[in-house]
């Protein structure tokens, strides 16, 4: 059941005519995990699974009987991210081997939408340790907790990051779809880089409470599915006010009741959008798929500014970076602190731990960035609020907003990753060429991942939606006509390397 790759929409249907119980969907799910997660391709994507996962299923069932069901993801096994805290029997680490064991007093905001939805968690994903802002040349996918996750495509390349593991639990089909967070790229690069949809959403429109902080202005979680549809079946719970979270208040006035009614194949007719081709340029083949792209876009009645340039940041540049150390200083001892049953209670604390036991949790790459943010200041410092300030500029005033205007654009487009995936080098760290993840990141804007194509028929390769604030509709309405009018991607065959 679970290799068929149903949607939910399917799903939902099997267990209208009663023939699929949610108990027997998640079995097959976890049975899947064992087999290829855990042996086989060994991809480890999933760092551990539910232990009351098929009692909160049978729950479900019964439910379903007695009631009738929640809505489209009653039953529906969905897996989380580590750094997204649970008030059950799951720990939430991430990915650190210094906070094993650590159970939260309660749900984040983002899984108890979930489970009020009448989804399943079914377990949590592994990631690159601390959201990849442990080091200074760290390994996408890499965790001290859960080892190195491996790209399904091709197991010697990277999976990117942070949500590593998300991306590829739902690209191997070990749960209906998933959950990441980002600061920059997290959610999306990931996506891409193995042949899903990930949505990063405007900073405000799905609760951050319970998450593993980075960078406030920047943070939030994000869906990852394998279509549009599933997508924003999945956003369509997520959202919400959340009382811990002020950034929510502002959503309330622009969250869309029901994204599903985005999900036109026509919508593309008349949209204008702008491509980044300066945001291109790294990769001859990931540019050819891309202007194949383009080609099939315009068929579909978009008209395309060819180029829209000025939205370009690069990635980690030194006003977000400072940004990072002074937000993560903050957010992260706050985390800790709040967390009574942490075995960590400060920054501090964790350094300590790192050195102390080098050897298992810092084999490869240190923890150089965690010195850094130790280092830093308060957030009352000129410098934070000059990199602020920056970042602002940078990606709103002098980057969308003014391309946006400019060419009286809907929406940007351009490669998610200029660049495929790269071989996976705990030694070196990853070779992170280009990509467009930081505009929208920086900008707190939303921004949508879609499969585009293959390079060398097995590297994933994906175009990018993004434009200004609360304008995931529109952006899923896009994703959508290209997804239905491409149907491009396609099953991940486990390579252990590419052919030559």
């Amino acid at each position: 059941m679970a290799t068929d790759e149903r949607d939910i929409a399917e799903l939902q249907a099997l267990f209208q005519d009663g023939a699929l119980t949610a108990v027997a969907l998640c079995q097959a799910f976890l049975e899947r995990i064992e087999q290829i997660d855990r042996s086989g391709p060994c991809l480890l994507s999933v760092i551990e699974t539910n232990p009351d996962a098929l009692e909160i299923a049978a729950a479900l069932d019964r439910e379903r009987k007695q009631v009738g069901p929640r809505g489209p993801l009653h039953g529906v096994p969905i897996l989380l991210k580590d750094a997204i805290d649970t008030g059950d029997r799951m720990t939430t680490t991430g990915g650190s081997l210094a906070m094993e064991g650590h159970r939260a007093s309660e749900d984040a905001f983002v899984a108890a939408q979930l489970r009020r939805a009448g989804a399943v968690l079914l377990g949590k994903t592994n990631m690159s340790e601390w959201g990849y802002m442990r080091s200074t040349r760290g390994c996408s996918g890499w965790s001290s907790r859960g080892g190195q996750v491996r790209n399904p495509y091709v197991l010697d390349r990277s999976p990117s990051g942070s949500s590593s593991g998300s991306g590829v639990a739902v690209a191997a089909n070990l749960c209906t779809a998933a959950i990441g967070a980002e600061v920059d790229g997290s959610v999306v690069r990931p996506a891409s880089i193995n042949g899903i949809v990930g949505l990063k959403p405007t900073v405000g429109l799905i609760g951050r409470s319970g998450i593993m902080p980075v960078a406030a202005p920047q943070d939030t979680a994000g869906p990852m599915a394998r279509s549009v549809g599933d997508l924003a079946r999945v956003l369509n719970a997520l959202t919400g006010l959340d009382p811990q979270d002020d950034a929510t208040q502002a959503a309330q006035a622009h969250t869309a009741e029901d994204y599903t009614r985005f999900l036109d194949p026509d919508a593309l007719k008349g949209a204008r959008l702008g491509l980044a081709r300066d945001l291109m340029g790294d990769h001859e083949g990931v540019d050819a798929i891309i202007e194949e792209a383009v080609r099939v876009l315009r068929d579909l009645g978009a008209e395309v500014i060819d180029p829209a340039e000025g939205a370009a940041v690069p990635l980690f540049g030194e006003a977000e970076m400072t940004l990072f150390l002074y937000e993560m200083k903050a957010g992260l001892n706050r985390y800790l602190a709040e967390h009574p049953n942490s075995p960590m209670r400060s920054l501090t604390e964790l350094i300590a731990f790192n050195r102390a036991n080098a050897d298992r949790v810092m084999p490869f790459f240190k923890q150089e960035l965690f010195e850094m943010v130790e280092a830093s200041g308060g957030m009352e410092e000129p410098a934070y609020e000059a990199a602020r300030a920056e970042c602002i500029r940078l990606s709103r005033s002098e980057g969308i907003d003014r391309v946006l205007k400019e060419h009286a654009l809907d929406a940007i487009i351009a490669p998610t990753d200029s660049m495929p995936a790269w071989s996976i080098d705990p030694v070196n760290g990853d070779r992170i060429v280009g990509g467009c993840s930081s505009p929208a990141a920086m900008a707190g804007y939303p921004h949508l991942t879609v499969p585009a194509g293959y390079l060398h028929d097995h590297l994933p390769v994906a175009l990018s939606f993004f434009s200004t604030a609360w304008q995931e509709g529109k952006l899923l309405s896009y994703g959508y006509a290209f997804e239905q009018a491409t149907k491009v991607r396609r099953q991940p065959q486990y390579l252990a390397t590419l052919p030559l």
